[in-house]
């Protein structure tokens, strides 16, 4: 019997392309609740490289450099850069599982293919995975700006809002893994997207240095990352919300809606097409 309760004739194959049906949050939350299973026995590894490592970069760059900076945008360098690193926090901790552990499901594992067997379609298996890493990630992305309020970091309502911009940021960066993982020949071409796309996204996004210090088309190169606009308002909702943050909000969920579509194309032809 098919999704929509259609009857199938004994061993007659599936359809082809059979239209997929209504989407369903039910089969999202089965998802949610596998991957939760699967947390519960690896959150200590995962949980120690998420936050040791920004942490790390936090202290060396923000305590060591950040004497020889001094005051960046009004504000000592260390604040500057715990609330940047927030970003690159999410970036690491969406991007990588979305692009190597969807990869190693999908064709080591087979993970999926019993997933499909069930109630569940693509769409709803990618959202159940970008959701499930972007919750990781909103709760990890607030390591440095915590580690950053014990350096003299002024505590302020804003900040509640961080775990929901890191979210929303690590809905759209998980998704693009997801699309990304779908469209390498093999695993060894992943090194391709590292070397030359996630390290300039962290590095031309404002986190350590201002975009205004770039040439002009650099910087106009840095307002297309979506990691800049979750900079900034990261920025904004600790040190104050501004006009322009509206801006940065609405490049963040465009970025995660075409994510999305790219993710779940791609992916439908990589399992059903």
């Amino acid at each position: 019997m098919t999704r929509t309760g259609t009857p199938t004739a004994a061993g007659a194959p599936p359809p082809a392309a059979a239209p997929p049906g209504r989407f369903e949050f039910a089969p999202v939350a089965a998802v949610l609740v596998r991957e939760w299973a699967l947390y519960r026995r690896s959150w200590k590894p995962t949980t120690f490289a998420a936050v040791v490592e920004p942490v790390v970069m936090l202290l060396a760059f923000g305590v060591g450099l950040g004497s020889l900076v001094g005051i960046i945008n009004g504000q000592p360098y260390i604040h500057f850069l715990g609330t940047g690193i927030v970003a690159t926090s999410v970036l690491f901790t969406s991007m990588f599982p979305g692009l190597i552990d969807t990869y190693v499901r999908r064709v080591f594992q087979h993970t999926y293919d019993g997933m499909l067997a069930a109630p569940v379609d693509v769409r709803e298996l990618v959202t159940g995975e970008a959701a499930w890493i972007a919750a990781k990630a909103g709760v990890y992305g607030c390591a440095p700006m915590l580690v950053a309020v014990g350096f003299g970091l002024p505590a302020s309502p804003g900040m509640l809002l961080v775990p929901l911009i890191a979210c929303a940021t690590g809905f759209g960066f998980a998704l693009a893994g997801i699309w990304m993982s779908a469209l390498v020949p093999s695993i060894k071409t992943m090194d391709y997207i590292m070397s030359g796309l996630i390290t300039p996204l962290f590095l031309i996004a404002g986190t350590f240095f201002p975009i205004d210090t770039l040439p002009p088309w650099a910087q106009a190169v840095a307002r297309l990352n979506p990691l800049y606009h979750c900079v900034e308002l990261v920025r904004g909702a600790v040190f104050g919300l501004g006009a322009d943050d509206l801006g940065h909000l609405a490049g963040i969920l465009v970025f995660a809606a075409l994510m999305w579509c790219l993710a779940v194309f791609q992916m439908r032809r990589r399992l059903i097409d």
